[in-house]
């Protein structure tokens, strides 16, 4: 069972206005990474379903999260089919993010309160999206699309709750000008899970950078 409420997440998501996304095989790193995100005031998280046994390392981070992060909303990315988002919410996943719109996953999802968010790239992925229940959609790649789809979108469909993923980073220039265009929240992967020259995660950056990047949005926004 999920330790958050839809409405929570889709609050959540708004509030914060940042998603950051990442991958690791290894629990114990995955662990560091989550903490350091985590310290940098992140309380929403989208792990990756990349690799295998990928479920097993999601499951141990949210025991640890109940455990050590109490506020983290822990969700998965990168799922395909109504079997995996099944899978993962007995998991215990608060979110399940996909890069399309199926109605499968829509109908598993609702069927246990569980915010989904599906990619879409057209007007009527949208609509028929959110006619299936979703709240917020992703849009991705983002940076094929550009702000100017979200503000193309929002003219006809203000109510629209979009969250551009793929090459959203933490500077201001850049997150200025999804916001100013729109974006609900934005997602956000390698931009912000900086490494070290020998390809270690950054946790020190990494912390840095989530605290900025959430401090920009909250500037942006006039808050």
């Amino acid at each position: 069972m999920a330790r958050f409420t839809r409405l929570q997440v889709a609050q959540k998501m708004g509030e914060q206005g940042m998603v950051p996304l990442f991958y690791h095989a290894n629990i114990e790193i995955a662990k560091q990474v989550l903490t350091a995100c985590y310290r940098g005031g992140a309380r929403l998280l989208e792990f990756t379903n990349r690799g295998d046994y990928a479920h097993e390392v999601f499951g141990e981070l949210n025991k640890f999260c109940a455990k050590e992060l109490p506020e983290m909303m822990m969700g998965i990315g990168s799922v395909t089919d109504a079997g995996t988002a099944s899978l993962y919410m007995q998991l215990g996943a608060s979110f399940i993010v996909t890069p399309v719109f199926r109605e499968d996953i829509a109908i598993v999802c609702n069927r246990k309160k569980i915010l989904f968010s599906p990619g879409c790239g057209t007007l009527t992925e949208i609509a028929r999206a959110e006619e299936m229940g979703v709240e917020i959609v992703k849009l991705f790649p983002a940076d094929t699309y550009g702000p100017g789809f979200i503000k193309g979108v929002l003219a006809p469909q203000p109510w629209t709750s979009i969250m551009p993923t793929g090459g959203v980073s933490p500077d201001y220039d850049n997150l200025k000008k999804w916001f100013d265009a729109g974006a609900y929240c934005v997602g956000m992967g390698s931009q912000l899970m900086a490494k070290k020259a020998d390809g270690s995660f950054d946790l020190e950056k990494i912390e840095a950078l989530t605290r900025e990047a959430l401090g920009h949005i909250q500037i942006i926004r006039g808050k």
